[in-house]
């Protein structure tokens, strides 16, 4: 568990950004109806995410 506490600034901001995109796209999706491309960019972003928490050595 003590790992988990020493995440890297690049990787907490990366968090954030991807969480605030996904509301962000929930919020247009039920405002103005779903786009495909927000969405894709979205499934992007939380893959960059996911890449940059596998990589933190």
């Amino acid at each position: 568990m003590a790992g988990l506490t020493r995440v890297p600034a690049s990787a907490k901001a990366m968090t954030v950004c991807t969480v605030v995109g996904l509301v962000v796209v929930t919020a247009y999706t039920v405002a103005l109806g779903s786009s495909g491309w927000l969405w894709f960019c979205w499934v992007v972003l939380a893959l960059v995410t996911l890449g940059v928490y596998a990589t933190r050595n």
